[in-house]
């Protein structure tokens, strides 16, 4: 498959910076269109033609069908497209809920068709502690852990493949995000994962971001890369700076732009894209204007995509740039 060049490249926005209540109390969800409006001119202000919409902001699988459509009408008069549906903190293992957050996300998969999506995005990752609700930055403080339980870990593949089934059949690729303490925690235990769930349109989202922000010590970012991007099909990118002791004895991590933080994307992207990555780049960042800083990311990795289809674009690391 040949690649877009860097002007055609799909790049979407987070909306992760939208709060899901409006200052008048309202839920996002249940807001009227005029609400909406708002959120997408913002985003097409910011040059973004492609927003991922997240279930934390608004849940497609709970919207009528009318508004279901309303909200796609809405985006598209700002030129914005909708082109993946991200399912998160429903983890299909979460202890209790495991058949209900499965039919929900069946039911997202739906709305995600519905809506003209390409893309379900999901993890196994579950909704944060009380500690991390109160915490200034939520990967500082403990999350819940998926057990080392082989049944349960079985149980996780065979949900997937159910879903990647229902995905394919409605024309939709599903993507596991790599998230710490998960069964997509680590690069070695996702890729065993997605190659358990064996099925083309199942793949990895290697959002190395939400390792290399733990105040823990990590894998090696490009490690991480080289074995997760084989296997990405979407791609969630932001950037921290982290520092940590050499002996150990701690480590800390804030966000920043794409192309100031400890991962190298000009490395990563140019990496993907020789070794055929063709999907969406969807970029994120935690606090202050996460749209504005998303739409700094834009243009940064319109910099660095390749300008010509056939170019291999990798670039050989040396031992200094290792981190």
């Amino acid at each position: 498959m040949q690649a877009y060049v860097a002007e055609e490249w799909p790049i979407a926005t987070c909306l992760l910076g939208v709060p899901p209540i409006g200052r008048d109390g309202i839920a996002v969800q249940d807001a009227p269109a005029e609400t909406w409006d708002a959120i997408f001119e913002d985003v097409a202000a910011e040059g973004f033609r492609l927003a991922e919409l997240t279930d934390g902001l608004i849940r497609p699988a709970d919207l009528e069908p009318s508004r279901l459509q309303e909200l796609v009408e809405v985006a598209g008069d700002h030129g914005v497209g909708i082109p993946a549906v991200h399912v998160q903190r429903s983890s299909v293992v979460m202890p209790g809920r495991e058949e209900e957050n499965l039919a929900y996300a069946h039911r997202s998969i739906d709305a995600a068709a519905e809506m003209g999506a390409t893309v379900y995005s999901t993890g196994l990752h579950r909704p944060f502690t009380e500690a991390q609700r109160r915490a200034l930055w939520f990967w500082t403080a403990q999350g819940p852990v998926d057990p080392d339980d082989a049944e349960l870990r079985d149980r996780a593949v065979r949900s997937i493949r159910e879903l990647g089934a229902h995905a394919a059949s409605v024309g939709l690729i599903v993507s596991l995000e790599l998230y710490e303490d998960t069964y997509l925690g680590t690069a070695a235990s996702a890729v065993r994962f997605v190659e358990e769930v064996g099925m083309e349109n199942v793949g990895l989202n290697p959002d190395v971001g939400n390792l290399v922000r733990l105040h823990r010590p990590v894998e090696d970012w490009r490690e991480v890369y080289a074995m997760t991007l084989p296997y990405a099909n979407y791609w969630h990118l932001k950037n921290y700076a982290r520092d940590e002791a050499a002996d150990g004895s701690w480590q800390t991590a804030l966000p920043t732009t794409l192309d100031a933080g400890v991962i190298d994307y000009r490395w990563a992207v140019r990496e993907a894209v020789a070794l055929g990555y063709r999907g969406v780049l969807t970029c994120e960042h935690y606090g202050g204007d996460s749209l504005a800083v998303c739409g700094r990311a834009q243009e940064y990795l319109r910099r660095i995509l390749p300008r010509a289809a056939h170019v291999d674009t990798r670039l050989a690391p040396t031992g200094a740039e290792r981190n």
